[in-house]
């Protein structure tokens, strides 16, 4: 096949879009050559030649290029450039004809290629390490679950969870977070997100104003508001959120995380816990402590739940299996004051048990022998391994180029990159072949969040991977010319 040299093409450009440029040029070239315009065995301009007469980055060019590779609109050949191919010979066959009944493709707004390359480093948060878990372990205690002939195993369980299971909970709760309080205010909920969904029902929270932490977790936010709850954002100051904020605020139920504030990091002090909780007595307020992560802290003494300095019954405590044990559990818990739980337990025996009973009697039988304490401590050894891995990466490579935020506990850190917009950060780490995270879903309004805010979760990777992911990070967002030259 003749190939046949392209100078250049004119796409009109919007930089104040909120689709990124890369995604715009990448569209525009697709639709010329569905069309016909942009005819087999052209080639695409060089990377470089482009940019330059586009006004916009190299690695803007390289991302729609890598688009359109990636979905069989061209290909590349090493130091031959990009050829666009017959349109027989794409990777999917396009309708060019669509019927008047046809609905259009939805628009993808995101700012992620359409479809994500494969990468090699992925910092997504919520990853675990799952290699180092005690399978064998776990089997032996589903086998004796599922042996078990107890109609509280085989059938739908008790509406507030399996009560020996509720006895562990209790005593975890105590020895670990300082958290009195008996089997019997507990629920068991299938994750944090239901754990909520289950308080605005039983507490009559729809269309109640509810304090936040702004930023705060979004999962949770978009419960809320499915539930009618209208959010009112609680700044945060440099050690947690503005209690000042609270008390003209005008809201009777506060959402925080304390231990380790998401996504920003901070712990709450203990003055601050005290005042607090002072807010909500003198207010009648409630507080949803969310402990999501606490069994993971790498400086200092391990601090307590706000639960645990709760004289007057003013806070709900959620906990969750989660991040601690295994996610495909679907296990966390709700710890409610005892006047509280007297009032919905009428309403909550209308409920049945979301957590299936063999998951729950097994998970009762893991931690009642001792392997869910084991488990924890080896878990904080290894993690705390990796957050030292990361974090001397970062110092190592990056340097006075960034500033690390919320690295004290928990299974992420923000990175602040100086002088920098997350959008180019991320495009350069997908090329470099890292995945990163923009933290901005968690602000109500995402450009509120500062633009150069990295999100980088270092649980599902093991040591050596975050450091040459660290690595290659540096290289993609600081080598510069040489880094850029050798890509293209």
């Amino acid at each position: 096949m003749k190939v046949v040299t392209m100078i250049a093409i004119s796409p009109i450009l919007d930089k104040r879009n909120s689709q990124p440029v890369y995604m715009q040029l990448y569209k525009y070239i697709r639709a010329q050559i569905e069309a016909g315009s942009l005819a087999e065995g052209v080639q695409l301009p060089a990377i470089r030649q482009l940019a330059l007469h586009l006004g916009i980055s190299k690695n803007t060019v390289e991302a729609a290029y890598q688009q359109l590779l990636s979905e069989g609109y061209v290909d590349s050949k090493e130091r031959g450039g990009y050829r666009i191919l017959p349109l027989e010979e794409l990777i999917w066959p396009l309708k060019t004809n669509k019927s008047e009944t046809e609905s259009e493709p939805i628009e993808n707004t995101a700012d992620e290629p359409l479809l994500p390359r494969k990468v090699d480093y992925d910092f997504q948060y919520g990853d675990m390490e799952i290699g180092r878990f005690p399978h064998e372990v776990w089997k032996s205690c589903l086998v004796e679950a599922v042996s078990s002939r107890s109609s509280e195993v085989l059938g739908y369980g008790h509406y507030q969870g399996d009560a020996e299971l509720r006895a562990e909970i209790a005593r975890y709760a105590f020895e670990s977070r300082g958290v009195h309080c008996h089997p019997n205010q507990i629920i068991v909920c299938a994750g944090t997100q239901h754990s909520v969904s289950m308080l605005c029902q039983l507490m009559s929270l729809r269309e109640q104003r509810i304090g936040m932490e702004e930023p705060g977790y979004a999962g949770v936010k978009n419960v809320l508001r499915n539930h009618g709850c209208s959010l009112t954002p609680i700044p945060l100051e440099q050690d947690g959120i503005q209690i000042e904020r609270l008390y003209t605020a005008g809201v009777q139920v506060a959402y925080v995380t304390p231990s380790h504030q998401f996504p920003v990091g901070m712990v709450l002090p203990i003055h601050k816990r005290t005042r607090l909780l002072q807010w909500a007595i003198d207010c009648d307020g409630l507080i949803l402590e969310d402990d999501y992560d606490s069994e993971f802290r790498y400086y200092g003494q391990p601090v307590p739940a706000l639960k645990a300095l709760d004289t007057a019954d003013k806070v709900i405590y959620m906990g969750t299996f989660s991040k601690s044990f295994l996610p495909s559990a679907r296990l966390s818990y709700l710890v409610l004051p005892p006047t509280l739980m007297a009032t919905v337990q009428d309403k909550l025996a209308n409920y049945s048990q979301p957590v299936s009973p063999i998951i729950q009697k097994a998970v009762m039988l893991f931690m009642n022998r001792g392997h869910f304490a084991r488990h924890i401590r080896k878990m904080r050894r290894i993690y705390q391994g990796k957050h030292k891995a990361v974090t001397t990466a970062i110092q190592r490579w990056m340097g006075e180029y960034v500033e690390v935020i919320g690295d004290r506990s928990g299974l992420h850190l923000l990175l602040h990159v100086k002088g920098r917009q997350s959008e180019e950060l991320l495009q350069l780490g997908e090329l470099a072949g890292c995945r990163v995270y923009s933290p901005s879903r968690h602000w109500n309004h995402a450009p509120d969040c500062p633009g150069g805010y990295i999100m980088l979760g270092f649980g599902g990777m093991e040591e050596a991977q975050l450091t040459e992911g660290i690595r290659l990070l540096s290289e993609a967002w600081f080598g510069g010319k040489n880094y850029l030259e050798r890509k293209i």
